[in-house]
């Protein structure tokens, strides 16, 4: 069945759902996709009539230059459904604004607003009963663009696609994580694309990420990439040092990404008059405050993981236990967040935004 509708967005709708054979109360994170899909493409300098379609594998050459030059960017955002059946995204504008930030510095044209807010609205509703309520379900939503060209001349493409898809989505981290201070690998550098959301960013921290993994350690703490000195952020989160009663994370720079939940964190920290400092912070001052008991938490922040609780850290063969506190800062700033997410709590800075 074939739609049109006032914004120019071609709607495909899927015969058949798949929905009876998901089983939500077992989901693997990013593995089950909703019946239906975003699609539009550049051709020609401009961004071509968008298209809503049942999900499927599509055609793309071998020489299409996303292959060779990896011109790809992405955005990790999440929908939410309460009680009442609305729907709500979390602070979407800073995800519109930050995937087209990241185009920009890989090349890509920036996609319309438009198309993106009209588009992703359309494909929730259409996919809505994949939305489930209840703290704690979600529904992942990845936008991402690829350079489509086929050709292999190593220039920015003159052709992509822009894309979103949904997967519903529990707990991204069940338990709390551990991890391992970067000691010789970096994920960014001054200069480059950290700040970014591109999909080499993650290539290239799999595989320090494995052998942590093989020591038993879940993700990796990056450091600067001059020194290894300094603190910055983990694989797949943002992270929060809190020492006494004061919680620090390091600045955004072109290294870090910016991330929607740590700027909500540092947000509702002054909302509770919580001392945050956005700092530099070394790897030999969260040791020493490990060391003499004034070190009480670390957390991560992001939307995959909202809030991740750390239970240790290793840097240079040594090992750091954390204890787990009955009344921790990651366990309020993630009610505070879930709250607000799902139309529980006030919303006093305006971050929901109801699908309509």
């Amino acid at each position: 069945m074939i739609e049109t509708n006032p914004n120019e967005i071609v709607i495909v709708k899927s015969e058949t759902s798949k929905i009876g054979s998901v089983d939500f109360d077992n989901l693997i994170f990013g593995r089950v996709f909703t019946d239906h899909m975003f699609v539009c493409d550049y051709e020609d300098g401009k961004w071509q009539t968008p298209q809503i379609m049942p999900y499927q594998a599509m055609t793309i050459e071998p020489s299409a230059r996303v292959f060779h030059y990896g011109q790809a960017v992405f955005e990790g955002m999440k929908a939410y459904k309460d009680d009442d059946g609305r729907i709500f995204l979390f602070r979407p504008d800073q995800n519109f604004n930050r995937i087209n930030k990241s185009a920009a510095r890989l090349a890509i044209p920036e996609f319309r607003k438009d198309f993106f807010f009209e588009g992703l609205e359309k494909l929730l509703k259409l996919d809505s009963d994949w939305i489930k309520p209840g703290v704690g379900n979600s529904m992942y939503i990845r936008p991402f663009v690829i350079a489509t060209e086929p050709a292999i001349s190593a220039s920015p493409a003159m052709s992509y696609r822009f894309m979103i898809i949904l997967s519903p989505a529990k707990a991204y981290y069940n338990e709390p994580v551990r991890v391992l201070f970067a000691e010789k690998y970096s994920r960014s550098a001054d200069g480059g694309v950290g700040f970014a959301k591109a999909a080499g960013n993650y290539a290239a921290q799999f595989y320090p990420t494995s052998l942590a993994q093989k020591k038993g350690f879940q993700q990796i703490i990056w450091t600067d990439a001059n020194t290894h000195e300094y603190l910055e952020e983990a694989g797949t989160m943002n992270i929060f040092f809190r020492v006494n009663d004061t919680l620090i994370t390091a600045p955004n720079n072109d290294r870090i990404l910016d991330g929607v939940t740590r700027k909500s964190v540092i947000s509702l920290a002054k909302d509770l008059g919580i001392e945050c400092e956005v700092r530099r912070v070394s790897v030999k001052e969260i040791k020493a405050a490990a060391i003499d008991g004034s070190l009480k938490e670390i957390f991560g922040a992001g939307t995959a993981a909202v809030i991740s609780p750390v239970s240790a850290f290793e840097h240079a063969e040594e090992v750091y236990e954390l204890e787990q506190l009955d009344n921790s800062y990651a366990s309020l700033f993630k009610e505070k967040l879930m709250n607000i997410q799902h139309n529980i709590s006030e919303d006093p800075h305006g971050w929901r935004y109801e699908v309509k």
